[in-house]
């Protein structure tokens, strides 16, 4: 039989290589068919078609003139081999039955691969692959995102999108944390903010769109005091969320100003971004106004606009999946919805400290926590240990419950070591702008006045008793601190470094 090409290209080098090549190739194929007629395309299609098979492709071409090269030296050589195909011949029992089973065989290998290819492939963009079998080390984050309110938006829609642009981007900018998970490199804890995250108008603003928030916000908190009655105080403020459409003159709020009618830009100078020294403001007219903190050794003449970050959800919303919440916040709210008896002296305190405590492992803590509470009822109020024993039982439990939630000692996790930006009672949030220093060249000022973002309708306090007030009002502490409030700030008492009340 006439040979289609030279004798060097029948070599079993050369032939693996075509066969790797020509399926990788038809794979590439009908890959990019699937991610074109999908409606949804899901993220780990775009770096198995465009990284992961081309390499593949590549390889199968290599080996293909790696073979022909090969033949040729061994031809230079005097040791060139005649190869000839085998000779099948179906008309012999054994050959028939052999051809039928590596037939049937292969049939149902291509079969069985291609079906455990994609399983793998779905697997693989799961959320349980992303928190618990690649990412061992994302632990605190997976069970953080189980217990928010974005449980069943899955990793890859947020941290990457459709496409495999930001795919590619994402796992370039990751591949020196793939080296640290494997070989033990990794810092505890995890740094924060993420670096080359995919922009929130492209992510966020798929689901949460600003020009249709409207209005404003109830919120009801519920708080108890660190006293033996665990004194109950209640705030009711209206959050001015905001939104709109400027086009139909209803637009206002927070929202409003941001998103809407000003594009921001900011520096800092440094990682967290905690520390903001100088905001551009550009509004609807093109008009730029220009605020610096007069308080921060910023020389302006020094900036590097490349350095200038534009605003957007993720710096306010900076871990809206990711939450790990202040133990005093979390006893506030078990104690309110019934789940920790209020009535146990002290409850608030005791279990305040016992989540507090520096353990070393989850196992520790569990066992500590049992004994921290058990230990302060039964030497401070033993009779109380007998009539209420139930009750201590359950507290116990939700207390460990909150611990596993939020605490993870083994990676050094806590709500310390990740404020949330989105207020201002336990890190500056807000204040990182909203201080009242900064100020603009013609004398603007980026106001801390409460009333900016929220007006408080309802405050019932222990000694001054129900304060009500439709016009809004100041903010009435639930414990005289002996001194005006005005001029603290509230992480001087509740920030990450500094013990809770």
């Amino acid at each position: 039989m006439k040979k289609k090409f030279p004798l060097a290209f029948y070599n079993p080098i050369t032939l693996v290589g075509a066969v790797l090549a020509s399926v990788s190739f038809g794979i590439i194929l009908l890959l990019t068919a699937i991610e074109l007629t999908t409606e949804h395309s899901k993220p780990y299609m775009g770096i198995i078609t465009f990284v992961i098979l081309p390499g593949f492709l590549m390889f199968g071409l290599l080996l293909i003139a790696f073979g022909i090269y090969r033949e040729h030296v061994l031809k230079l050589a005097g040791k060139s081999i005649q190869r000839k195909f085998p000779v099948i011949d179906l008309n012999d029992p054994k050959h028939r039955i052999s051809a039928a089973v590596f037939t049937v065989g292969t049939i149902l290998l291509l079969v069985f691969s291609a079906f455990g290819s994609f399983k793998a492939y779905e697997y693989t963009d799961s959320d349980e692959f992303c928190g618990t079998v690649c990412h061992t080390v994302m632990e605190p984050e997976y069970v953080a995102y189980l217990n928010s309110a974005h449980s069943r938006v899955g990793c890859a829609k947020c941290h990457i999108g459709s496409g495999a642009d930001w795919f590619v981007k994402a796992k370039i900018s990751g591949s020196y944390q793939v080296y640290s998970v494997l070989f033990n490199k990794f810092p505890r804890p995890i740094p924060t903010p993420i670096e080359n995250l995919r922009p929130a108008q492209e992510t966020c603003e798929q689901c949460h769109w600003p020009k249709h928030f409207f209005g404003e916000k109830k919120v009801d908190y519920v708080y108890y005091l660190s006293d033996e009655n665990n004194t109950k105080s209640y705030l009711t403020m209206l959050l001015k969320t905001g939104g709109g459409n400027i086009e139909l003159g209803n637009a206002s709020g927070i929202h409003y100003h941001m998103n809407i009618a000003n594009e921001i830009k900011y520096y800092t100078g440094d990682h967290s971004r905690t520390e903001i020294p100088y905001i551009e403001a550009t509004n609807l007219k093109g008009e730029v106004t220009v605020y610096k903190d007069k308080n921060a050794k910023f020389d302006v003449s020094k900036l590097n606009r490349d350095e200038l970050r534009k605003m957007d959800c993720i710096d306010c919303h900076n871990r809206p999946a990711h939450i790990y919440n202040q133990p005093d916040k979390m006893v506030n709210l078990y104690m309110s919805s019934s789940r920790i008896d209020e009535s146990l002296p002290f409850i608030k305190s005791v279990a305040v400290q016992a989540l507090e405590i520096p353990y070393s492992k989850k196992e520790i803590a569990q066992d500590s926590i049992r004994l921290f509470i058990n230990n302060f009822y039964a030497l401070n109020y033993p009779e109380l240990v007998k009539t209420k024993s139930e009750e201590i039982k359950k507290a116990i439990e939700e207390v460990k419950l909150i611990y596993s939630r939020n605490y993870f000692p083994e990676m050094q996790v806590s709500w310390r070591r990740y404020p949330v930006n989105l207020g201002h009672t336990y890190s500056n949030g807000c204040f990182r702008c909203h201080d009242g220093n900064h100020v603009s060249d013609n004398g603007k000022v980026i106001s801390n006045d409460c009333n900016v973002c929220h007006t408080i309708l309802h405050q019932e306090l222990p000694v001054e008793g129900k304060l009500l007030s439709f016009e809004g009002m100041n903010f009435v502490h639930p414990v005289d601190l002996g001194s005006s409030i005005e001029k603290q700030l509230c992480i001087d008492c509740h920030g990450a470094n500094k013990k809770n009340n």
